[in-house]
């Protein structure tokens, strides 16, 4: 599973740890971490304080380890230059997000509403089945 890290050197060991930050749980969704720290068993020549991404198996072991600026610098383009995230946006995004909330409120008391006609319809059904086999 691929973490976001930062180098840290242990004070009292003087060796280097891996402090994580993020985990991936999706392609575009990271989960924040708190105080996790795992020892640096592979030399990385990374110095304190550098942010790395990790790749961990399953026992927390170190599978892979590179530095972070590219991808950083990625989200960095991607979401916060060129004005793509503004206050205007945001608003926007929310917005729509109540547009959405509406409609499918909306759709879900016409759902309601339609299950209660049908349910309806199936008593006066179960009705007219009775009043049927009572004149036979």
């Amino acid at each position: 599973m691929l973490h976001l890290a930062q180098v840290k050197e242990n004070s009292d060991s003087g060796e280097m740890e891996l402090l994580l930050l993020a985990r991936q749980s999706s392609q575009n969704l990271w989960d924040i971490m708190s105080n996790q720290v795992i020892p640096c068993t592979i030399p990385m020549g990374f110095g304190d304080g550098v942010l790395v991404l990790v790749k961990l198996g399953n026992n927390r072991e170190i599978l892979e380890v590179k530095e972070a600026k590219d991808w950083v610098m990625g989200l960095v383009e991607t979401y916060l230059t060129n004005g793509v995230i503004t206050p205007e946006w945001v608003e926007k995004e929310q917005e729509k997000v109540e547009q959405w909330r509406q409609e499918i409120t909306a759709k879900s008391l016409d759902l309601t509403r339609r299950q209660l006609e049908l349910e309806t319809q199936k008593e006066q059904l179960q009705e007219l089945e009775g009043k049927l086999k009572n004149r036979e």
